[in-house]
């Protein structure tokens, strides 16, 4: 058997304000951008930099109860994990954006880990895993 998990929904308010805040702040790629007249929605499908796995589905919050979910999908804990090949760079790049980190960065036994908001105040890890780590071996 061989499985993936191929898309991860984030709610969001508006698809071409989290389009703009994933392609220029966060230089992620837009893989899809489909209008689906049968459901009046679009399918907004983003990705890392050079990332061949899981990608993000932004999917407008599209009825009054899953308004109050954009931003905190997850009730306030950290949501989805960036990995990094280089967190240096990457961290100094966000900074010099306006992405605005919560916790500042941190070595830990698996790697370097800082906490950062996207536009709606999701939190992210922004990680960079050690090469001797079990998962180092899964995402490189």
């Amino acid at each position: 058997m061989n499985q993936s998990i191929i898309h991860i929904a984030l709610v969001v308010r508006d698809y071409d304000e989290a389009i703009a805040f994933y392609t220029q702040k966060l230089h992620f790629t837009l893989v899809e951008d489909t209008y689906q007249p049968a459901q009046d929605k679009r399918w907004v499908v983003i990705a890392p930099p050079g990332s061949h796995g899981t990608t993000l589905l932004l999917a407008k919050a599209s009825k009054p109860e899953q308004v109050p979910f954009i931003g905190n999908q997850t009730g306030g804990r950290v949501f989805l994990f960036l990995n990094s090949d280089d967190f240096w760079r990457d961290y100094t790049e966000m900074v010099e954006r306006g992405i605005k980190f919560v916790r500042p960065p941190k070595e830990e036994p698996y790697g370097w880990v800082a906490v950062f908001e996207d536009l709606y105040g999701n939190l992210w890890d922004l990680l960079q895993i050690n090469a001797n780590h079990p998962l180092f071996n899964q995402i490189n």
